[in-house]
């Protein structure tokens, strides 16, 4: 009787251990490849470096069973002006993204950081344009509910570039 209840245990222990299982990343090729493909897709533009724009933008959207997305909302961005550069790379990124085998559909949310490299020793201070980025930025802000039923959050994409 001690033999039943303990193999009968252990069948149920090891088949709710079966159903933990992990996901797989939901960019082909993992996190590694999903970071690469951004920092080789995104082209900051001449307005960016010229205002010294620096911040954060946060996309939701939703990827098909093919990968491709399908929706895109800004739900926000530190200014208007960091948002078309991340914009034109998410739509590159259509068809590259894995969901889940029993969805049609899935809700994706990622952040960007975007920010320029600190200038060399010697180099002109740019704490002057980034007041008057802070000045005169305009942020994009979700002025509606924010619905998160099955959304996965992906990690901050850290977006760099250098001062002219």
């Amino acid at each position: 009787m001690k033999k039943v209840f303990l193999l009968t245990t252990a069948l149920l222990l090891s088949f709710y251990c079966m159903a933990q299982q992990q996901l797989a990343f939901p960019f082909q090729g993992g996190d590694k490849a999903m970071t690469q493909f951004f920092s080789d897709s995104i082209m900051v533009s001449k307005d960016i470096i010229r205002s010294k724009a620096n911040g954060t933008v946060i996309f939701k959207f939703t990827a098909d069973e093919k990968g491709a997305i399908k929706k895109l909302v800004i739900y926000y961005a530190d200014d208007a002006i960091l948002a078309p550069p991340l914009i034109e790379a998410l739509r590159k990124s259509s068809n590259k993204w894995v969901i889940p085998d029993h969805e049609k559909s899935h809700d994706f949310i990622l952040s960007f950081s975007v920010g320029f490299i600190p200038p060399a020793d010697g180099a002109p201070s740019p704490h002057k344009g980034l007041y008057n980025f802070y000045q005169k930025h305009k942020p994009i802000l979700s002025t509606n509910q924010v619905p998160l039923d099955n959304v996965t959050l992906l990690p901050t994409v850290l977006v760099k570039y250098k001062l002219d």
